[in-house]
């Protein structure tokens, strides 16, 4: 499972944590992520996010 970066204020998803404020359980894959997922710092949309090492 690879880590997802903010392209906006660099807030990294990391999917061994998950985003348990959002409800996103520690061990969520990305592609099991809602659609209408937000950046919890900036509020951008999934869609602006990318694939990091």
């Amino acid at each position: 499972m690879k880590k997802q970066e903010c392209m906006a204020c660099g807030w990294v998803y990391d999917p061994e944590v998950g985003a348990p404020d959002q409800g996103i359980d520690p061990g969520t894959d990305w592609a099991d992520v809602p659609d209408d997922f937000t950046c919890p710092l900036c509020g951008v949309g999934k869609d602006q996010f990318e694939e990091i090492d």
